[in-house]
């Protein structure tokens, strides 16, 4: 990992602002869905990017009651082909 030499306080409701200097170059706009995972003593935080529930996989998705499938797992469990939104 690359330090950017930025530090931010975390406030009293537990919000973290990411500067707009660091948004800016990751492409990441307000809304932007964001995954936050852990590693041992890590925090990191990623752009969110829909994915099969089934898969993993994030080619030809189609969403269902909020969720995402892709074609390949809706044919095995015999759904007939499902409409493929596109996301980047």
């Amino acid at each position: 990992m690359k330090s950017t030499g930025i530090v931010r306080r975390v406030d009293n409701l537990g919000r973290l602002v990411i500067p707009k200097e660091i948004r800016k170059v990751f492409g990441i706009d307000s809304q932007q869905g964001m995954e936050i995972f852990t590693d041992g003593q890590s925090i990191i935080i990623s752009k969110h990017h829909h994915s099969c529930i089934f898969c993993d996989g994030s080619e030809g998705l189609a969403p269902i009651k909020g969720k995402y499938i892709c074609r390949l797992c809706s044919g095995q469990i015999g759904q007939p082909p499902l409409k493929v939104v596109g996301y980047d």
